[in-house]
């Protein structure tokens, strides 16, 4: 399992439309190959930056399934604009948990 970990930060005043965007992008990721979830989280000291985890079989399922399908245009037509800078997104593996 991967985890893809997006931060993300908004447009200032943007924050409940991009909630709601993404929101609405559930049926894009819930269509993709080795989608098996996601969270979105707010920062509490940032209330403009976001970390969005993804869950994924492999790390291919998110650079090259994902990232190559309709799904990423829905994905990042609903988001997209919102975005006040690219994301920086990178992959991790859990080694540890309790």
């Amino acid at each position: 399992m991967v985890t893809e970990i997006a931060q993300i930060d908004v447009k200032p005043g943007s924050e409940k439309d991009f909630e709601a965007a993404v929101a609405k992008a559930k049926a894009a990721f819930g269509r993709s190959k080795g989608f098996h979830g996601f969270e979105l989280h707010k920062s509490i000291e940032k209330p403009q930056r976001y970390r969005l985890m993804v869950k994924w079989a492999t790390l291919e399922n998110h650079t090259v399934d994902f990232r190559g399908s309709e799904n990423f245009t829905e994905w990042r037509g609903l988001v997209g604009q919102y975005f006040a800078a690219p994301p920086e997104v990178e992959h991790t593996e859990t080694v540890l948990t309790t």
